[in-house]
């Protein structure tokens, strides 16, 4: 446990010392760029200023970007995750920092020092973010290196043999950071003579190194660094016995609280008087001044999107009625916010009866339904265009949970939990679900969990993030 807070600790400096770096280089930069590089010539009332000027600035916003940075988590460790999921916070703290300085060289200047230069400052929120990016994809491609290749291995064992034990086990593996290797599970109850206690389908019965009773020895013999309690309906006598072994002994213990499987949201605990109370945290979107400023988003991104794609829907138009008999768009019935219906409009890529034999469908990777055009708008996303439409007039959002027919929602309400939770805000043209490849005939609990997964983390940042992966993502586009 030692070396791994060592190496942890070792990261969180390096990452600090290379962000002081980068935002005192970032200065430097638009410095020489305003004064050195010939590019913005001096005016002649314009006096070049002592070089000490810039100096302490850079000095002053390094150590504050390091400090801003600290104060949103950007230095705990292990970072897990994916580096895009971290621009939000990088990108808000670049921010903060770079507005504070701004506004203390206003307030704090020596006596005879001109003015700092109003284009400095504008060009260092380009080259402070764009050397702090840069440095901070390449601190986080070496961690991730380090994980990999150098970092110790700690072995985890799982109290649980259901599929909520592979998942933990899977999340293990998709995060080389946590540097963790799977030691073996453990049956969370001792099975009754002659009872066989099932398995989840992909665990191998060989992995299973015996039932809770016997952790104690096993954890000695599998040289445990930390257990992961899988099944949160153990005993409370059996749980407070775990929780000793693994205080006695120094070994790492987690668990799935009882809420997993009931709650998905963040959860808040409040007290009354010395009553813990569990209950929902508010969805970022419950709060009236972020509704607002989605309600903009939309508004601004519809108009745009529609003067874009005027040309893209007159070029199609004819193509589309010479495909198939039948209009050039189509419409169909979605279940909006609060389930409430609205009409859904599309650029038709299909014969207008195409579900008159099958019924309500999804469509498949190899649809015959298709028109020649329709695989071509659909292959490229290019169908949705008339949905700014809908967003503009207040049906969608560009970014949300993606809007289903009431024939699906009725089937999956009741079985798919947390389903309805989705409906609690604007669908989207696109979301986080769909530039994650789930979309069309894909597992539909993991669309909910990612359509929940946003709107427990909206932000503004967010959403740019979504709108700008979609133009890349064309997995199971179709």
């Amino acid at each position: 446990m030692r070396v791994r807070d060592n190496f942890d600790a070792f990261c969180s400096i390096l990452a600090g010392a290379a962000d002081a770096l980068a935002a005192f280089l970032g200065i430097l930069l638009a410095t020489w760029i305003r004064f050195d590089s010939g590019l913005i010539p001096l005016q002649h009332h314009e006096i070049f200023p002592p070089a000490r000027m810039y100096l302490i600035a850079a000095a002053v916003l390094a150590p504050l970007l390091v400090l801003v940075f600290r104060l949103i988590g950007l230095y705990h460790r292990p970072q897990l995750g994916r580096f895009g999921d971290k621009l939000p916070r990088i990108i808000r703290g670049i921010a903060i920092t770079l507005i504070t300085g701004l506004s203390l060289s206003f307030v704090v200047r020596p006596p005879g020092w001109p003015p700092y230069s109003r284009t400095v400052a504008l060009l260092a929120f380009f080259t402070l973010p764009l050397l702090v990016l840069i440095e901070r994809f390449i601190l986080f491609r070496i961690e991730l290196h380090w994980a990999r290749r150098t970092a110790p291995i700690r072995r985890v064992l799982i109290i649980g043999v259901d599929e909520l034990a592979t998942r933990i086990r899977r999340a293990l593996e998709r995060e080389p950071r946590l540097r963790s290797r799977l030691a073996g599970y453990l049956l969370p109850v001792e099975p009754a003579p002659g009872r066989v206690i099932p398995l989840a389908s992909d665990i191998p019965p060989m992995l299973v190194k015996g039932h809770v009773g016997q952790l104690e020895k096993l954890v000695a013999v599998e040289q445990v660094d930390e257990v992961i309690l899988a099944d949160p309906t153990v005993a409370r006598r059996r749980l407070a016995e775990i929780l000793m072994h693994c205080e006695r002994n120094l070994i790492a213990f987690r668990m799935v609280p009882d809420l997993y499987g009931v709650l998905t949201t963040r959860v808040r605990v409040n007290h009354v008087s010395d009553i813990p109370l569990i209950g929902m945290a508010p969805w970022p979107l419950d709060s009236f001044f972020n509704r607002v400023l989605k309600r903009l988003e939309d508004i601004a991104g519809a108009l745009v999107g529609l003067l874009i794609s005027a040309p893209v829907i007159l070029l199609a138009a004819p193509l589309i009625k010479r495909s198939s008999p039948g209009p050039v768009f189509y419409r169909q019935t979605r279940c909006g916010i609060g389930g409430q219906s609205f009409t859904i409009y599309k650029l038709r890529t299909m014969p207008v009866d195409a579900e008159q034999e099958s019924g309500p469908v999804w469509a498949t990777a190899d649809d015959p339904r298709r028109t020649r055009i329709g695989e071509f708008l659909r292959r490229w996303n290019l169908d949705e265009l008339p949905q700014f439409w809908n967003v503009l007039i207040g049906d969608m959002s560009l970014v949300g949970p993606r809007p289903e027919r009431p024939h699906f929602v009725e089937r999956f309400k009741d079985y798919v939990g947390h389903y309805m939770t989705r409906h609690s805000a604007r669908p989207g043209m696109t979301g986080w679900a769909q530039v994650n490849g789930l979309r069309g005939d894909t597992s539909i609990e993991d669309r909910v969990r990612h359509d929940l997964y946003y709107l427990e983390n909206w932000s503004l940042a967010f959403d740019l993030k979504i709108l700008l992966q979609t133009f890349f993502s064309r997995q199971n586009a179709y």
